[in-house]
């Protein structure tokens, strides 16, 4: 289990944040000044009922979206200041993101997908080819670099995500329902080499899913109703690898 340093400010924590959409009698308040932090190193399952805050509290996290009160902080540094281009500067070079819908461009092959976030890094050719060939590695997808998402399956989709999340070595990584749309021994290839991640690199992981199975490999889990925080606990991680 990778060490937690106390002694550094959490990588990501929320100060009495809320989120409002619309306004009126259409007004919906989707995070109810929620205070939470997350250190680095950390492997966090975020759960609860649609509706409960858990997707916008994902969003927030990733500079998706902006609170409508309190602060977001990364790192320790408050990320109120932040315009647009800032926001993006941060998802470019702190934060990885795996999603359910996988995200790949269909005509491009495995290496191209995962050199993608060195291309706006503005990387040269050679050096983003070998790092994508070592995420591409790492995934257990060395073989597949030259093939096109229609070539793989929807398990080998998703490693290669996984791949172009990790290639710029982020600080966190947002995984949204990552085995949403995979079979139950799928599910478990990939939550393997997420949680491999997260014990053997330190990555920090926090993950947004809907089944109690999937949460299992974390080592803490966060409920969310209504907008609020209903528990947070640490568990020992039991999930089959």
């Amino acid at each position: 289990m990778t060490a937690v340093d106390l002694s550094q400010p959490p990588l990501v924590e929320f100060r009495g944040v809320s989120k409002v959409y619309g306004s009126g009698e259409a007004e919906v308040l989707a995070l109810d000044r929620v205070d939470l932090a997350i250190t680095r190193g950390s492997f966090v399952a975020i759960m609860g009922p649609s509706g409960s805050g858990k997707s916008t509290a994902m969003n927030i996290m990733g500079c998706l979206d902006v609170p409508t009160a309190g602060d977001y902080l990364f790192q320790g540094v408050p990320t109120r200041g932040l315009d647009r281009d800032g926001r993006t500067l941060l998802r470019r070079h702190m934060i990885g993101f795996v999603f359910q819908g996988f995200n790949l461009l269909s005509r491009t092959t495995a290496v191209e997908n995962v050199e993608l976030p060195l291309v706006y890094r503005g990387m040269k050719e050679e050096e983003r080819r070998r790092r994508a060939l070592i995420a591409l590695d790492q995934v257990g997808l060395a073989d597949r670099a030259n093939h096109t998402p229609a070539m793989m399956s929807g398990g080998q989709q998703q490693r290669v995500a996984i791949a172009r999340a990790i290639v710029t070595d982020p600080a966190v990584l947002l995984a949204d329902e990552p085995t949403g749309n995979l079979d139950t021994k799928i599910s478990r290839e990939i939550m393997g080499i997420v949680t491999r991640l997260n014990r053997e690199r330190g990555q920090t992981v926090v993950m947004v899913t809907h089944e109690d199975d999937i949460a299992r490999y974390a080592r803490r889990v966060i409920r969310f109703l209504d907008g609020r925080i209903e528990s947070d606990r640490e568990q020992e991680a039991t999930g089959v690898l």
